[in-house]
């Protein structure tokens, strides 16, 4: 409500102040700094001034706006204490006007423009806000009922007197004096630190901000840039922090709720719960609610909160049924909760949409992944892997998985073609090497596939199970165990709990003669094997036993 500014001055020295000169002074900061802190401090302030004195009017109508204006009580409920002000003071001139303002918003016209003709008659030279307010009310009665001589002149009259007495207002003079050496002081910190940043001189813009946020108390500008300048040098703690003073400055500011949420969400996982709390908030604005559900969905699958996931996958999809992330976020939640059917029906939406090739390639390799590994339906997870590098002939991962896909069929041709397309399209990663390698094995091409299995490990020694695999060529395809122990050795050092190394290991040394050490190796791979129940534990004892019979 414009007409808030005019504030009586008040003399208060030496702390001693009463509840309604504090209301006062805090009702004058929120106006000029638009601070949630100097809100809430007025409206506590005029609530003890009416517990002091009940019989004064002007608590009751600063209290009705204040409180209208945050949501805390109705129209019908303001109207109702701007009455009891004009009750209790009939000759106060802004109790008038609040009430004739709150009428106009109830679309009572008639008793508004009663209480504005009061105030006018009452108010003299401080007659402008009324003025003003009674101008609007004839020119929507001209819109509504039409244009006439007398309502025009009528508007004009009060217009352009309202716009004269504003001058004569020291109230508005006093606000507008205010409100400019505050806006000025606030451009000057702004403006220092802004061309400090430019400079790259951080540390004085960091002050320039900190001191501006001391002399001008704009903690929502102020705070925030400190929090932007601390985000450009990648000091996260220290974003975080300026952030949150802004949030508890302006706690319904869109942008810093934004920035909390964001940052929480990619750069501090252990604070799930706050980001969810901060988009949660964000939703109260309802403005591009889809794209907030959809970072929930991700939050609440980080939290493994499967069903709350769904739900807000789910909601992003009802404001943009076609939008192919959100019908793939959705996709990939229902796995996590083993509703496959559903999954696959989603995923295929998305694949259907099509927004990028890399992107639905990758898509088709997730629907091809449930098509093989839960469905069982092989025939459909290779369509959908072939659609994907159809999309995408680059797509390595997808190769690998067409690859194993082939093995598990027993298509071992196939297998070996798809994973030496794996190796042409990128000859430096190790998995290709290492898969093909074991297909040549199945097929029996002995010498290939220990020339596959070396490259591997020659592109990564740390990858333990090629390690393994080329031992079991050379003992089982080479028939030379003496070569394959290096091998069982290392996958062992490299993985301490690998169960089936050692079980290679035992078959080594005991195709070497050495039965103490294959007997060592055998009763440890029984023993991991108790926990990891990878081998057939009978196997295991016989070979044991064996060796000392």
């Amino acid at each position: 409500m414009s007409e808030q500014v005019m504030l009586p001055q008040t003399n208060i020295s030496n702390g001693h102040a009463s509840a309604l000169d504090l209301a006062r002074m805090s009702h004058q900061k929120y106006l000029v700094k638009q601070q949630n802190e100097d809100l809430e401090n007025a409206i506590g302030y005029y609530i003890e001034a009416i517990r002091n004195n009940s019989f004064l009017a002007e608590p009751y109508y600063r209290l009705a706006s204040l409180m209208y204006e945050k949501g805390q009580i109705s129209l019908d409920t303001a109207i109702e204490q701007c009455r009891t002000a004009v009750t209790l003071e009939p000759d106060n001139v802004n109790a008038h006007i609040y009430s004739g303002y709150f009428l106009a918003m109830s679309e009572d016209y008639r008793s508004a423009q009663k209480e504005f003709d009061y105030a006018i008659k009452t108010g003299f030279l401080n007659s402008a806000r009324p003025r003003l307010f009674l101008s609007k009310l004839i020119k929507r009665e001209i819109n509504v009922e039409g244009a006439t001589i007398g309502r025009i002149a009528r508007y004009l009259y009060y217009l352009v007197s309202g716009g004269m007495l504003l001058m004569c207002d020291k109230s508005v003079i006093r606000f507008m004096i205010e409100s400019l050496s505050d806006n000025v002081s606030v451009f000057s910190y702004k403006t220092f630190g802004e061309t400090c940043e430019k400079a790259k001189m951080y540390s004085r813009a960091f002050k320039a901000y900190s001191d501006g946020m001391a002399k001008t108390e704009h903690g929502d500008i102020f705070y925030k840039k400190m929090g932007d300048l601390s985000m450009s040098r990648q000091d996260l703690l220290s974003g975080l922090e300026c952030y949150k003073k802004a949030l508890r400055v302006d706690p319904r500011n869109r942008e810093i709720l934004l920035k909390l949420a964001t940052l929480i969400q990619t750069s501090f996982p252990e604070r799930i719960d706050e980001a969810i709390d901060y988009y949660n908030t964000l939703l109260e604005f309802n403005i591009d609610n889809d794209k907030i559900y959809y970072e929930l969905g991700h939050l609440y699958l980080r939290k493994n909160d499967k069903l709350n996931a769904v739900s807000a996958f789910k909601l992003a999809l009802s404001y943009d049924c076609d939008n192919p992330y959100y019908n793939n976020s959705l996709a990939y939640a229902y796995v996590r909760i083993e509703l496959f059917d559903d999954a696959i029906d989603y995923y295929q939406r998305a694949i259907k949409l099509n927004p990028d090739a890399q992107w639905t390639s990758i898509v088709c390799h997730a629907l091809g992944a449930v098509y093989a590994e839960v469905k069982g339906n092989f025939e459909a997870a290779e369509a959908t892997y072939q659609a994907g590098l159809v999309l995408d002939s680059k797509n390595y991962e997808l190769l690998m998985s067409l690859g194993d896909l082939f093995m598990v069929k027993g298509d071992l041709e196939k297998a070996i073609r798809t994973y030496c397309d794996g190796i042409t399209l990128d000859p430096d990663n190790f998995m290709a090497y290492a898969k093909a390698g074991l297909a040549l094995w199945e097929k029996d091409y002995i010498e290939e596939s220990i020339v596959s299995f070396h490259k591997s490990i020659e592109l990564n020694p740390n990858f333990e199970i090629s390690q393994n695999n080329l031992g079991v060529v050379y003992l089982d395809g080479m028939g030379t165990p003496s070569e394959s122990v290096e091998y069982f050795v290392n996958a062992i050092r490299l993985n301490p709990n690998y169960t089936l190394a050692y079980f290679n290991a035992g078959r080594a040394y005991q195709a070497l003669g050495e039965s103490t050490k294959a007997a060592e190796y055998y009763q440890m791979a029984m023993d991991l094997n108790n926990i990891t129940h990878e081998l057939n534990e009978d196997d295991i004892q016989s070979r044991l036993y064996d060796l000392f019979n």
